[in-house]
């Protein structure tokens, strides 16, 4: 039977670490989006203290105006003035009790509301570490979706619906931060772009002489040389008497003479072993670029052959009961690994119910530590997520009798369904789901075998970014609200599909929400049985 054209399509397919914060507010938009609402309280109380400001303000400058027209006439005839026995009990009244009444008015701090108020507020704020968390993100997302600086700075990115950019201070501060990573190929992206800025004409508070002097020293580190004399020379025609520079610029010139003198034994058969390491060095594609290419849907390794044998079709789940008379859309995703998606399998109310269960309980998401087979924090998986049982709501429950009733699997020795909130640059690097050999206490205290099956939920669409990839097979998921995929970690056999390592990628633009269930061994020993060959 033919799906509507909507559907019915073979889906082709088609993390960089960096150091967790106190409350890793950038790994959840959950959690930003509580920022959002504390920096519009603080506004809110801002412009209550200005009105009290300009309010008190409007007294003093009606006091001044009332004694400039006062004393303008006293002073004319100040004799005749205080021969008016009113005006002589009037300037004692003013002086012995107004005026003092005024200061107090003058030194009356009208502050109060609002420093109580961030103080408050403030045990909530991102520190120094979330400040650089979510810089790394923007640098992650940079190199994986292979954005120049200039686009990124002018918010020039896919999708988005409320269009940002970056000042040269907010450059300034981006370069200064990969600065003290040792991140000189950074530093120098954004130093110079922030140069840029400047030299276009853009007010700002961001010092040339600063950003020359974090620049011509990354170039230096990069091995640029005469770049970094080009920019120490710059440096110094702001600022001839710059220490730093003025030492930077007789090193520089001593080792450029040094570098002079040892090329002149530089050999032709040097340049063409120069050209052989280039060639080897394309033809070798290691794990990260391949992860970053398929990131941005590049490099599917899916043949015309292959894309014929991928359908769609209505599945009822093996001649399931619940499923026989309305039956669920299936299309295969990828051919080996077996990775095949359902659609419209969940509501928009059950993810709605699913998030707000979820939201109280977000967290650093965790993995397993193969060493100690305990969950731990780690650099390479950045998001939020919470865990939630079958009995703490039908809607759960549900979701996890539909995940048995359409994979033929037993849910009762699975883990909870994980919910996981992806935040600026939230990411997932390449990574199995099953234990291998070489971590055989991975999954030790549940004692339920190893991960034989993952059901991927897809809780939201993503404006841009965000797929699930296989590096080794070439394969592309992207993410689609109200469906999910679905795919075994191990051949019946039990041992573990290599093929099946895969990656979560950064979120470009927009906020994915996901949920899993990872299925065990145990208890799948008749509805899976094992076979004699170990790759089957």
């Amino acid at each position: 039977m033919a799906f509507p054209k909507i559907w019915c399509i073979a889906a082709l397919g088609f993390l960089l670490p960096f150091s967790s914060a106190h409350t890793d507010f950038f790994t959840s938009i959950g959690h930003m989006t509580d920022l959002i609402n504390t920096e519009k309280d603080l506004v809110i109380s801002l412009k209550d203290y200005i009105k009290a400001e300009e309010s008190k303000l409007e007294q003093i400058k009606k006091w001044a105006e009332k004694l400039d027209k006062l004393t303008d006439t006293a002073t004319k005839d100040p004799e005749g003035f205080l021969g008016h026995p009113v005006n002589a009990f009037k300037l004692m009244k003013r002086l012995n009790t107004e005026w003092g009444e005024l200061e107090n008015l003058v030194l009356k701090d009208m502050s109060d509301g609002f420093i109580s108020n961030m103080t408050i507020q403030r045990q909530f704020f991102p520190n120094d570490e979330d400040q650089t968390g979510a810089a790394k993100a923007l640098l992650r997302l940079q190199d994986t979706y292979n954005l120049d600086t200039d686009t990124l700075s002018r918010g020039n990115l896919p999708g988005v619906k409320h269009k940002s950019f970056l000042t040269a201070e907010d450059c300034f501060e981006l370069g200064k931060i990969a600065y003290t990573e040792a991140d000189y190929y950074h530093t120098e992206l954004w130093m110079e772009q922030a140069l840029k800025q400047l030299d276009e004409g853009e007010v700002s508070s961001a010092d040339k002489v600063y950003i020359l002097d974090y620049l011509s020293y990354a170039v230096y580190q990069q091995g640029d040389l005469s770049k970094a004399v080009m920019l120490t020379k710059r440096l110094l025609e702001l600022d001839p008497e710059h220490q730093r520079a003025n030492g930077n610029m007789k090193y520089f010139e001593y080792i450029m003479a040094k570098e002079k003198e040892a090329n002149k034994s530089s050999t032709e058969s040097e340049d063409q072993a120069e050209k052989e390491t280039e060639v080897k060095k394309k033809d070798y594609l290691p794990e990260r670029r391949k992860y970053e290419m398929l990131c941005r849907g590049e490099g599917l390794k899916m043949t015309p052959r292959r894309q014929k044998r991928l359908f769609c079709r209505y599945y009822d789940g093996n001649r399931n009961p619940r499923y026989i008379l309305g039956p669920v859309k299936q299309e295969d995703e990828w051919d080996k690994p077996r990775i095949v998606r359902f659609l419209d399998i969940i509501s928009d109310e059950e993810i709605e119910t699913v998030k707000e269960l979820a939201k109280p309980r977000l967290s650093r998401a965790t993995v397993h530590d193969p060493e100690t087979g305990k969950l731990t924090t780690a650099h390479y998986r950045v998001s939020k997520s919470a865990w939630l049982s079958g009995y703490e709501s039908p809607v759960v429950s549900r979701i996890n009798t539909r995940i048995q009733d359409l994979t033929g699997l037993d849910v009762s020795t699975a883990e909870e369904l994980q919910v996981a909130n992806y935040g600026v640059g939230g990411q997932y690097e390449p990574h199995f789901d099953f234990g291998r050999k070489d971590e055989p206490d991975a999954f030790k205290e549940l004692g339920t075998g190893n991960r034989i099956a993952t059901w991927l939920f897809y809780m939201s669409d993503v404006s841009a970014g965000g797929a699930t990839v296989f590096p080794e097979v070439g394969a592309s998921v992207w993410p689609r609200k109200g469906t999910a995929v679905f795919w075994y970690n191990l051949f019946p056999s039990g041992e573990g599909d290599y093929s099946t390592r895969h990656a979560a990628c950064p979120v470009l633009v927009g906020n994915k929400w996901v949920s899993n269930k990872w299925l065990h061994e145990r208890g799948q020993e008749f509805r899976r049985p094992c076979t004699l060959s170990e790759l089957e």
